[in-house]
């Protein structure tokens, strides 16, 4: 609901009080504003001037050369490219020096070489959407009325120095879709009171039953149905205070007759339709069901099929109307329209929602038949619009209405206590505090044995229960004085478990390394269910599967990362890192549900990093994704009892790929696709991991802890061991660090050697070794004893022999 602030001040006084921080007072209040448009756009120095004299320009067919007063001493020359312009025209004049919406400042020109000083604007460069303005004037400039006086300010003619508040309603608050609804929430607020609009309808000697007559066949959707007849009515333009009114609210300007029933819309919230009373077909109006294969081509002039689920206005004969949706184009208001028929209904809002459903049509009218209109205001919309086409369109109001009234509305009684109003809210309002919000919200009360019975009006349909009433305390009091407790039952906030603080932990760690996640589906086909297990046990299949390929509980999630990364690589994203932590199921035996356990597994292909500019280009191998697993376990504080280990896979490169050993248990393994199995998926050169993650975030681990920078300097000695080719690197490593004890602080494998010079089975490793003292400075005879030691171990253990 768009809500003019200007608009508004007719209904309540808002002295004193600004568009913003009215819309922070009704957001407070429980409706959130969801903006504050000013309409000026920063637009300045933009008058109403008077075409003078209008003129081909000499040098171009599509320009006018003007001569326009805009109230200075003398007429100003304009050179003009809207067709439309003409002589005698009042119009919207950017002076030497206005400001146009984005910015735009008017310069002296010249123009296929004729002076031009200042611009004639249309209402699209004033900065009014185009979908708002009327028809005639969407190709052209705007024309003001020929009462508007020259040189005085165009924006405040066009209602261009307002501001619109956009209300973001609920569905049980309908009461503001209308200016009069939103008045009440208004001065409610503020405590103010409510202006209504003075209704005063002169009507001639004539009987509006003459023209015609009302039957309703569904009562039940049409309880209440109201016709009104203006006569000898003439259509023009609405007045211009009307229409900026209605494209204020994101209606756009038709004419007279039609805009007054959509301001009535707006002011009342309740919908009218204008009949061309002579295209009627008949002086009867016959509400009834569509019936089955009816057809009617509406407004917008689409033919619409009906349905026996429809409701309709008919003439006896024929639809002239989708009720409470659109009108007919049979009986549309056109130019040469004299007599009115006024149509003011209260239609039961499902059956508009049917309607509007089933032909896709969302009107403002059928907004607020669906959500629910105030039954007390039909009649009195009727009569407001019938007075202002008497007003705006010479027209003369038939005596009395024709209508059917089988709709029976009582108020809303509603008991509440202040017992309980305080036990809910938390509160110690006295009963003089809720009595005064209930006489802002003008809902009428009583006492009775300390309980409030109030009596809710008709257009606050959405109360009905003591909860309501209690809302509306709460909001009127003001949210932000409600008091802040916590639930009795809750002693301590919540938090995240250490588990899920883990897990969390990994997914930063993997997204900040390079990976994206992934989430897959954990069902699958039989011949992928048990791909790249960790674990053997019999698989879960569903028993009412959707598909052969999604019939299967999956037992390891790298099946469908390698579906990622192929689908990725076939549309030509050929570097591809992505992880997923979800669950996979094992068998615990027919007719048992599954057993659940938590993965964390990953898939990388393609280039690791690549810097351009400097030719540089790192491809993905198995040094790269064991990498980023030794920096997860560093994240865990676990790298100190991971080790890897050669192991041979199914799928699995077997030259490629290591076991993953968390305190001398398999947690896991990381490695390359077998060349077999990358072909079978279509994928280059691809590196995957998966861990047991449940193992591996359950491990406990020492409290972090903290050491000084060593005030000592360290000592590295370097040493070449040529060993078998069938021993390990890491377990010669971990040998030297045990014999090396506390002295030995770090060793580091930094060349490894099989080439020429070197016997044939053999291989040289070479490792750096680093000694430190924190407390003294070592010297070279503690060092070479430890270093010694280790030599002599590693010669033993492992049969090495210094490189020479």
């Amino acid at each position: 609901m768009f809500v003019s602030y200007r608009w508004l001040q007719e209904y309540v006084d808002l002295t004193g009080i600004s568009a913003t921080e009215l819309a922070d007072k009704i957001t407070k209040s429980g409706i959130e504003v969801e903006g504050v448009d000013v309409l000026n756009k920063g637009v300045s120095g933009v008058v109403i001037g008077h075409v003078v004299v209008r003129e081909q320009h000499p040098n171009a067919d599509k320009l006018s050369r003007c001569q326009v007063d805009i109230g200075e001493d003398e007429p100003v020359q304009i050179i003009c490219g809207a067709p439309n312009v003409a002589q005698g025209q009042k119009v919207a004049v950017a002076k030497v020096g206005a400001v146009l919406p984005g910015n735009f400042k008017i310069k002296r020109a010249k123009l296929r070489g004729e002076e031009s000083h200042g611009m004639i604007c249309s209402l699209q460069e004033l900065g009014i959407e185009g979908k708002l303005v009327a028809k005639e004037y969407q190709e052209g400039i705007f024309v003001f009325p020929s009462d508007a006086e020259v040189g005085s300010d165009a924006l405040a003619a066009l209602n261009l120095h307002d501001e619109v508040l956009e209300l973001g309603l609920t569905p049980n608050r309908s009461d503001c879709l209308s200016m009069l609804g939103v008045a009440y929430e208004v001065a409610a607020i503020f405590g103010k009171d409510v202006k209504h609009p003075e209704v005063a309808v002169e009507e001639t000697t004539e009987k509006a039953a003459d023209y015609v007559s009302v039957k309703v066949e569904a009562s039940e959707d049409n309880p209440l149905y109201v016709a009104r007849i203006v006569k000898n009515v003439k259509i023009g333009p609405s007045p211009l205070w009307m229409q900026t009114r209605l494209m204020a609210s994101g209606i756009r300007p038709h004419n007279n007759v039609v805009d007054i029933t959509n301001y009535i819309l707006l002011e009342y919230g309740q919908p009218l339709h204008a009949f061309d009373y002579d295209r009627f077909g008949s002086k009867e109006v016959l509400v009834r069901r569509a019936k089955a294969g009816e057809k009617i081509i509406t407004l917008d002039d689409q033919e619409r099929a009906l349905t026996e689920a429809h409701l309709v206005i008919t003439n006896g004969t024929e639809p002239v109307a989708l009720a409470g949706v659109m009108g007919g184009a049979n009986s549309e208001v056109q130019e040469d329209t004299t007599t009115v028929l006024l149509e003011s209904a209260f239609f039961k809002g499902t059956t508009v929602r049917q309607a509007s459903k089933d032909h896709g049509l969302r009107s403002e009218a059928s907004a607020r038949f669906e959500k629910g209109i105030d039954p007390n205001r039909t009649r009195l919309a009727a009569d407001r619009a019938a007075q202002l086409m008497a007003q705006y369109a010479s027209g003369e109001v038939v005596s009395e209405v024709v209508e059917v009234d089988t709709l029976t509305v009582e108020p809303a009684v509603v008991a509440v206590s202040l017992e309980r109003i305080n036990s809910v809210l938390g509160t110690n309002l006295s009963m003089d505090e809720v009595k005064d919000i209930f006489t802002r919200l003008q809902f009428t009360y009583k006492e009775e044995e300390g309980q409030l019975i109030v009596t809710v009006p008709t257009r606050r349909g959405d109360i009905t229960i003591e909860e309501d009433l209690i809302e509306e305390v709460a909001r009127l009091y003001g949210y932000d004085h409600l008091p802040t407790t916590l639930p009795v039952s809750a002693a301590t906030p919540g938090k995240l478990t250490e588990y899920q603080a883990k897990r969390r932990k990994v997914r930063r760690y993997l997204e900040g390394a390079g990976l994206y996640q992934a989430i897959t589906y954990s069902l699958t086909s039989q011949d992928k269910a048990t791909q790249f297990a960790l674990e053997e046990a019999d698989t879960v299949r569903l028993a009412m599967p959707m598909s052969e390929d999604r019939s299967i509980l999956r037992q390891s999630l790298i099946p469908h990362l390698l579906e990622v990364v192929k689908h990725n690589n076939a549309r030509q994203i050929d570097s591809v890192a992505v992880y997923e932590t979800g669950s996979i199921f094992l068998s615990n035996g027919a007719g048992q549900l599954p057993m659940e356990k938590e993965r964390l597994a990953g898939a990388v292909t393609g280039l690791w990093h690549m810097h351009g500019w400097q030719g540089e280009k790192k491809v993905v191998d198995f040094y790269v994704i064991k990498g980023v697993l030794e920096g997860l376990f560093a994240q865990l504080s676990l790298e100190d009892r991971i080790v890897y280990q050669p192991v041979k896979k199914e799928g699995m490169h077997p030259g490629r790929t290591a076991e993953v050993l968390l305190d001398g248990m398999s947690v896991g393994y990381v490695g390359q696709l077998h060349p077999v199995t990358q072909k079978d998926y279509d994928l280059r050169e691809t590196y995957v991991f998966e861990l047991d993650l449940q193992a591996v975030l359950n491990t406990e681990v020492a409290h972090l802890s903290y050491t000084a920078i060593p005030r000592f300097p360290s000592i590295t000695r370097d040493i070449a061991l040529v060993v078998d080719q069938s021993v390990l690197a890491g377990e010669i490593a971990r040998t030297i660090k045990e014999v090396g004890g506390d002295l030995l602080t770090d060793v580091t494998v930094f060349d490894l050697y099989e080439g020429e010079r070197m016997e044939e089975g053999k291989k040289s490793v070479a490792y750096s070794l680093r000694y430190l003292n924190p407390e003294r400075t070592l010297t070279d005879e503690e060092v070479t004893t430890v270093h010694e030691q280790v030599l002599t171990t590693v010669e033993e253990k492992f049969g090495a022999t210094l490189r020479s």
